[in-house]
Parts: C-alpha cells; sequence; structure tokens
C-alpha cells in the first residue's frame, strides 16, 4: 500500500512537512499494540505559518475552515510517517478523527468543515481512510486556530 499511499499524495501534489515538534508536556504520538494515537494537529504549513487564524463564521469562512482541516490531516499524515519510520505502507485503516471547530455561537457546520480533512484520508488511502469521527464545535483553540484534529489510526 505504500508507493499507492505515496503516489496519491504525489497525485494530489503533496509534499509532507516535517512534522511540528511538541510546544507543551505531551508527545506527538503515541503506540499502543497496533493502534497509533497522533496528537491534535493544528493547520500550521511547511514554512511553519499559519495561514488560517480565527473563528470560522467570523474571521475565516466555511471553506477556509474545511482548508485548515485538510491541512490538519496533511499533519496527521506527516506525524503518522515518522511514527511508522517513513513506511506509510504501514498504515492499515485511519480509525477515527476527532475534530475542533473554533467558530461563533450558532455555527452548525462544522461536519462540512472537518470534511476538508475526512476527504483527503479518503482520497490518500481509499477504503483504509474512511474512518469515524468527532466535529466538535468550540469558542477557542490555541493560537486561535480554526481546527485542531487528532488520530487514532490501526497500524501493523
Amino acid at each position: 500500500m505504500s508507493s499507492s499511499v505515496e503516489q496519491n499524495l504525489e497525485n494530489l501534489g503533496i509534499v509532507l512537512p516535517t512534522p511540528m515538534a511538541p510546544v507543551a508536556n505531551y508527545v506527538p504520538f503515541v503506540r499502543t499494540g497496533n493502534l497509533l494515537s497522533i496528537s491534535g494537529q493544528i493547520p500550521v504549513d511547511s514554512t511553519g505559518e499559519f495561514p488560517y487564524l480565527g473563528k470560522v463564521g467570523q474571521e475565516v469562512s466555511p471553506e477556509d475552515g474545511a482548508r485548515a482541516a485538510r491541512l490538519c490531516a496533511i499533519n496527521i499524515i506527516s506525524q503518522a510517517r515518522m511514527a511508522c519510520g517513513g513506511d506509510l505502507g504501514r498504515i492499515v485503516r485511519i480509525v477515527k478523527l476527532g475534530a475542533f471547530v473554533n467558530c461563533i455561537d450558532g455555527f452548525t457546520g462544522q461536519p462540512a468543515v472537518v470534511n476538508g480533512a475526512s476527504d483527503l484520508m479518503v482520497a490518500v488511502f481509499g477504503e483504509a481512510g474512511k474512518h469515524s469521527r468527532s466535529a466538535v464545535g468550540t469558542n477557542s483553540l490555541p493560537l486561535d486556530v480554526p481546527v485542531e484534529i487528532d488520530a487514532l489510526i490501526e497500524i501493523s
């Protein structure tokens, strides 16, 4: 599967960034048995910049929120690659995404925002990218990012 995953990333024009180091007292991922838990990833790009800041429904449009969620998914895949020693072929299944959307009161479009990440997982991993998920609205996130997403991944 590794070559097809790498090919899918290439076809999508995605070059995985170097994974971001933790900024507090946690680790970027934990492996237990065949499960890999990826800590919450934020929409930081490969240059270390934050292209999306603020609340969805205020400073950030729902469409840009979905782009931010996609960037979170790219960072999840990057962390997973590191956890798997560079071999994305070890990923058996994206089990679950847990997403938090920093949004204004009354905003109910969290599922559409998080589709930015979900759609990418399916595009990259095919059937193995289909997952369960949570899409929760919140009033604030670290560094004023609009989305933060963590993941549970089955690996071989």
